[in-house]
């Protein structure tokens, strides 16, 4: 069976390179000439770990092929799944839908044969409705069916999460469109993946909902860390105590600087306009949005309280700046809210992030990029640490603390325990628990015999 995917930007590139591996005959089209260059040179213009590897033994194979001429990848192909983007409308919360409409355009005009054309993009209600309605008019003719069939890909550990999901959701509303989805994820379902069918409009939702949902457990963390720090407790075993009940679980309760990329954000803005079209109040997931955005905000007093109020000319060292590990994305990563507003306060930002820099540079203007982290807090006045990659938890903190003007750390990602700074001199701020400060005086630290010591 041919796949055409319409879209080779996150989404369309992991599934491409999925389903080519579960055997199918895959095209990715791309409207973007050098980016398909690229690609068919093997290079992968995203940083997801393994989707380079699946990616280029699939070329390899033959399986797996790049255009960026839409007719010809379609032609012949028995799926159109439609992976374009969905970015929120300026001004509105609502999700635009003019690419995905071009694409189902695009579809119809080329499909040869019965194809079912898939929406694989992230959808407000009621869009396989419009794409059929769509399809019908531009090609009166066309013998073709639509699926719903959301993706739940988490950024960093995408192409595990497609070969191996906790589910499928597909929606669909006749058996030859049903038939043809079975087929497409039989590699799936004989290894027992639940597959979930439904409707069009349930299946749109559930994602929706689901990343609603997971979004408004971290800003309930978040709150709840808050009250830990003005109380005495520790979010640690809060949040441990809380999911060793079996109805509530461990996962996403994680305090931090906010939540970020390229679903939570956009798709809990475009519930709450779809909730508002429908009539039906949303105010948990109304909340949770103006929750995130404020805290986001919040980030630059939490680091100037704890620097001592004037940051004018004062160097801040910055750990991270992609919106989570294992990712180059920058799509509201909380260091978009922190970096300018540190600037405008006077500070000069010095950061170092092992994959996002090149997506950052544009991003964030007047930022002094470093080769490491410990050239990022050289001489500075605090480090604060915005991304949880794992190469900074293995920093020599000591080290880190020797570089700096001061060893002031916050750490927005709890990436270090007490017992990680008690044999270091930094003031620790981290979210949710008490401040705590290292053992080892910093006049001694900085002296030459102890510096040479310690590195």
């Amino acid at each position: 069976m041919k796949i055409a995917v319409v879209g080779a930007g996150y989404v369309g590139l992991v599934s491409g390179a999925c389903f080519a591996e579960f055997g199918f005959e895959v095209v990715c089209v791309d409207k973007d000439p050098e980016k398909i260059r690229r690609l068919r040179l093997g290079e992968i213009p995203i940083h997801e770990p393994g989707l380079d590897t699946l990616a280029a033994a699939s070329q390899r194979a033959g399986r797996l092929t790049f255009s960026d001429d839409l007719a010809a990848g379609v032609r012949g192909a028995q799926v159109g799944l439609i992976a374009v983007g969905t970015p929120t409308r300026r001004g509105e919360d609502a999700a635009d839908l003019a690419f995905v409409m071009e694409a189902a355009r695009q579809i119809a005009l080329a499909m040869d044969g019965f194809t079912v054309v898939v929406t694989k993009s992230t959808v407000p209600v009621g869009t396989a409705r419009m794409l059929a309605a769509l399809i019908r008019e531009t090609r009166p003719d066309a013998d073709f069916e639509v699926a719903a069939n959301p993706e739940f890909l988490r950024e960093g550990s995408a192409v595990e999460d497609f070969l191996r999901p906790d589910r499928v959701v597909v929606g669909v509303d006749s058996p030859r469109a049903r038939e043809r989805m079975e087929r497409l994820y039989r590699p799936l379902m004989v290894r027992d993946v639940p597959v979930l069918f439904t409707g069009f409009e349930t299946a749109e939702i559930i994602k929706y909902a689901a990343n609603a949902f997971l979004a408004t457990r971290i800003g309930f963390i978040n709150e709840i860390a808050d009250i830990c720090e003005e109380v005495g407790a520790d979010i640690a075993a809060v949040t441990r105590g809380m999911g060793l009940d079996r109805r509530i679980g461990q996962h996403y309760l994680q305090p931090g600087p906010g939540f970020g990329g390229s679903c939570f954000p956009k798709d809990t803005r475009a519930l709450v306009s779809i909730s508002r079209e429908a009539g039906v109040p949303s105010r948990i997931v109304e909340s949770v949005v103006a929750a995130n955005e404020a805290r986001k905000e919040r980030l630059v007093d939490r680091v100037t309280a704890a620097v001592g109020d004037q940051l004018s000319g004062l160097r801040i060292g910055v750990l991270g700046v992609a919106f989570k590990a294992d990712t180059d994305d920058m799509r509201e990563a909380a260091a978009l809210s922190l970096v300018p507003a540190l600037q405008a306060r006077g500070a000069v930002v010095q950061a170092y992030d092992p994959v996002a820099m090149k997506a950052a540079a544009a991003l964030l203007p007047g930022v002094v990029w470093c080769t490491d982290a410990y050239e990022a807090v050289a001489g500075a006045e605090a480090a604060v640490v915005l991304t949880e990659w794992n190469e900074f938890r293995g920093l020599d903190l000591r080290r880190l603390a020797a570089a700096m003007r001061r060893p002031v750390m916050i750490d927005f990602r709890n990436i270090y325990s007490p017992a990680d700074i008690e044999r270091t001199p930094f003031v620790y701020h981290s979210v949710g628990r008490p401040r705590h400060c290292g053992a080892i005086p910093a006049d001694e630290l900085a002296s030459p015999r102890r510096a040479r010591t310690l590195t």
